[in-house]
């Protein structure tokens, strides 16, 4: 039998009506929900939660909303690290071989068009609510639905482009399996994130959920990516003057750049959506399992695996200058420039770490040799990196968990018993994202000296000295960072806000993306291959991008499912 990956467990009981209509033949099986209690008040928002629960992937590491893998390690943040043989499937990805039958690209689409099926069959329900359900909540929950369709097939369209459109008014009975990816998503994109905007409330008492400003903060990123600049400066300036987090709390930049990543701080002003993660509920999908594999191997923090290693690449770019500023002539691989490391060297033989100014995000990024990890004590450098020939010398540093967290009760270990979850949530748009998206359309129709404004906001916020990394009282290394005097041209201002963004949202899932929509990607993503594979033979030798990977291929067993008879599907350029 044909199985579609657009329809999965959760459309199943909604396709239930459709089926045949022999009595005797209706017999519901064992633990199934009758479609009366699904179309309740209680039954639509428990599917809806439903449709919220996969925005964490479930535990797929391939697909979660970290991007870990498909945005940072794609974009030249990290290696995929680790032992060449762990995680194999990995291999193609951050080395640009993949092709139509890679495990990966795969497991992207089913898991954003599982997203997908679960936001429509919440749509079909809402059709059939029954009386006692209120026009307000029908309202609401079909508006935090469309969010979350918007948001999966923003995803795909980033991913893939072209695939095909399913919405609510489609089942399998009626040519699921017929529709092509010959519609333009954008349009279908924006109206889910318009229609959340005008219909979702500002607030609520659920402080996970899509609100108002979460749904024009992602219409507006949704612009960004069309280059609708007009359209997209107008809405960030009503998101930067009035938006606030479901909570109630008004956007802003938390005070301290390492206060972003710790779990007291969920939820806070500068969180605009992110996935919710809890700890030790009964199921490990309810932690943050996205980065499960993301721990250094063998010992505290964590006991697992020694991936998503940041490269020497991303860390050099930490390197300032004289004033304090980033080195936007792109020298900071020069040897004078590169940030010194330990690699090869063993953990009980002396190393000094780098003299040189660095922007003090670097040690609340990575972890290097000497730098105190968090509150675990220095980093050990080799002892402490799974196998350094395949991923080189450094650990990511964001989203792991303190000691204090962990003594407090905030992680447990789940998977194949070994891998550490945490109660982070994932942030999907924060307001420093915010901002610099909105110092790129200032670039374009509006004002640099607003650009100026927003980008050095997000600058300030890291000269913040007391939120240095320190050794005994004192900074773990020679930090020195300062605003713009001004932006004198736009090419010159495209150029600060771009290393912002790279700088501010490194290890975030951001990179990739970026240099695909910029132009950006083949001479960026080879500059990082081409010092990397020096270092790293054994992992990167060879490797080269070009443009036709900045998509993924679609999934040749849908390719082969649905092409069968008849061409439904057409594959991207160059698989």
């Amino acid at each position: 039998m044909k199985k579609i990956i657009f329809s999965i467990a959760s459309i199943i009981l909604l396709l239930a009506g459709y089926a045949c209509k022999d009595s005797f033949l209706e017999v519901p099986p064992t633990g199934s929900l009758a479609k009366e209690q699904l179309t309740s008040k209680a039954g639509l928002d428990g599917s809806l939660i439903s449709a919220y629960a996969q925005l964490s992937a479930l535990g797929q590491t391939h697909s979660g909303p970290s991007n870990w893998l498909i945005g940072s390690i794609r974009g030249g943040d990290a290696n995929k690290g680790t032992d060449p043989g762990d995680g194999s499937e990995m291999n193609p990805i951050q080395t640009f071989q993949y092709n139509s039958t890679d495990p990966v690209a795969a497991n992207v689409y089913a898991s954003y068009f599982e997203g997908v099926s679960r936001a429509n069959a919440v749509l079909a329900l809402l059709k059939e609510a029954q009386p006692s359900v209120k026009a307000e909540d029908i309202k609401l929950i079909s508006a935090e639905a469309r969010f979350l369709r918007g948001h999966f097939y923003f995803q795909l369209k980033r991913n893939f482009n072209l695939v095909p459109y399913v919405d609510e008014t489609k089942n399998l009975s009626n040519g699921i399996d017929k529709v092509k990816n010959d519609v333009e998503l954008w349009p279908k994109i924006e109206d889910d994130f318009k229609t959340a905007y005008n219909d979702l409330p500002e607030t609520s008492s659920a402080v996970g959920r899509a609100n108002k400003w979460a749904a024009a903060s992602y219409l507006a990123k949704v612009y960004l990516y069309q280059k609708k600049y007009a359209e997209a400066k107008a809405l960030f300036d009503l998101i930067i003057a009035n938006g606030k987090t479901t909570g109630g709390k008004k956007y802003a930049l938390l005070p301290k750049y390492s206060d972003l990543y710790r779990v007291a701080n969920d939820n806070n002003a500068e969180s605009v959506f992110a996935v919710q993660a809890t700890v030790k509920s009964g199921n490990g999908n309810n932690a943050n399992a996205d980065l499960q594999l993301n721990f250094i191997q063998g010992s505290d923090p964590g006991t697992c695996c020694g991936f998503f290693q940041p490269s020497f690449e991303f860390v050099n770019s930490f390197r300032t200058d004289a004033k304090g500023l980033p080195l936007l002539d792109g020298t900071y691989n020069a040897p004078a420039n590169a940030v010194k490391t330990d690699m090869g060297i063993k953990s009980d033989v002396a190393f000094t770490p780098d003299a040189g100014t660095l922007d003090p995000r670097l040690d609340h990024t990575v972890g290097r040799r000497g730098i105190p990890f968090l509150d675990w004590g220095p980093h050990t450098g080799f002892s402490m990196i799974r196998n350094q020939p395949n991923g080189g010398p450094y650990s990511p540093k964001k989203y792991l968990f303190t000691k204090a967290e962990k003594a407090a009760g905030l992680t447990e270990t789940g998977g194949w018993g070994h891998q550490t979850y945490n109660a982070y949530n994932v942030t999907i748009i924060r307001f420093a994202d915010v901002l610099l998206m909105a110092a790129e359309a200032e670039i374009e129709v509006g004002s640099l000296a607003k650009a100026l404004e927003y980008t050095n906001m997000v600058r300030g916020r890291a000269t913040n000295a007391s939120d240095y990394v320190m050794i005994d009282g004192k900074p773990a290394a020679n930090y020195k960072i300062a605003l713009y005097d001004a932006f004198p041209t736009k090419e010159y201002a495209r150029s600060a806000v771009r290393f912002e963004r790279r700088i501010e949202l490194g290890m975030e899932g951001y990179r990739f993306y970026d240099l695909v929509r910029w132009g950006e990607d083949v001479a960026a993503i080879n500059k990082y291959l081409q010092y990397d594979q020096v270092l790293l033979p054994g992992a990167l030798g060879g490797a080269k991008y070009d443009a036709k990977y900045a998509l993924f291929p679609i999934p040749q067993g849908q390719m082969d499912l649905l092409n069968s008879k008849e061409q439904i599907l057409k594959q991207n350029p160059g698989y």
